[in-house]
């Protein structure tokens, strides 16, 4: 069960439950992936809606990596993830929130 307060969101793959989270080294791997001038950049994009296919992609992969997991990008292509695209998208929104707001 993931802990909101460390930042932690559940993503389902496959039909089975991952802990995911933004750590440092996934945000870096997350920066590197994206070719991102910033994490700022990419937060904004989210928060217009302007985000792509390849962005939700890469937080995921990231978020699952920050949570322990082993693959990569390639192991998702055609994996499962609870509620399609839009749950992806909300799960990576999601944990972009949880790494850069304090817990209140």
């Amino acid at each position: 069960m993931p802990n909101p307060w460390a930042g932690e969101v559940a993503v389902v793959v496959d039909g089975v439950a991952h802990d995911c989270k933004l750590t440092l080294g996934a945000l870096a791997e997350l920066e590197a992936a994206l070719d991102a001038e910033s994490l700022i950049d990419l937060i904004r994009r989210f928060e217009n809606g302007a985000f792509s296919g390849r962005d939700v992609m890469a937080v995921i992969v990231a978020g699952l990596r920050g949570g322990g997991w082993r693959g990569g990008a390639s192991d998702l292509i055609t994996a499962e993830i609870e509620g399609g695209p839009v749950g992806a998208a909300k799960v990576a929104a999601i944990l972009l929130a949880r790494a850069f707001t304090p817990p209140s």
